[in-house]
């Protein structure tokens, strides 16, 4: 498949599905607005570039420039990136640590999460798969505990109870009047 439409297929395929998780738990502005940046030039050519189709070309890119350009734009244009919330710790010792991230955008990072796992791993997805994601690249996210907690709750919900079960206890008790 050509590298143009098959990034173009991949992102629209993720989109989509988060679109629909959001709406399932009651984030409709945030389920229509996910991840627009992705169709900026400056991440949209990268992964065209570096389109693989079982992972994000932003890897690919770090693995051959040192570093992912379309990452660093992606990031800091999107609040349901834990990235997005680094900053220089209040204590004054110069260290960056994760802020507290609002409960919305964790709700939305976990269904990236879902949704990221669903486009690449295709037909090996399960409902642990997220799960077993998050807990590959732990040992290095600078993650405010707080937000730690909540997504790992939702993780962890999603593994032992499934997705319909894990969206509609979101929206009853996670995002209800916290939006």
């Amino acid at each position: 498949m050509n590298s143009f439409f098959g990034h173009l297929k991949t992102i629209n395929h993720h989109k989509r599905l988060v679109m629909e998780g959001c709406f399932q738990v009651g984030l409709y502005k945030q389920g229509l607005l996910h991840d627009l940046s992705k169709y900026s030039p400056t991440e949209f050519f990268v992964g065209v570039k570096y389109f693989q189709g079982d992972r994000s070309p932003n890897n690919a890119e770090r693995e051959d420039k040192g570093v992912s350009l379309a990452w660093l734009h992606h990031k800091g244009r999107n609040k349901h990136h834990m990235e997005y919330w680094i900053d220089y710790s209040q204590k004054k010792d110069g260290r960056m640590v994760g802020m507290d991230m609002p409960a919305k955008y964790v709700v939305e990072m976990f269904i990236d999460r879902v949704a990221a796992c669903k486009t690449y791993q295709k037909d090996k997805y399960t409902d642990r798969s997220p799960l077993e994601y998050y807990k590959r690249g732990f040992d290095h996210y600078l993650i405010h505990p707080n937000t730690q907690a909540l997504l790992e709750e939702m993780l962890t919900m999603l593994a032992e109870k499934g997705e319909k079960e894990t969206y509609l206890y979101i929206r009853k008790n996670i995002l209800h009047n916290k939006k």
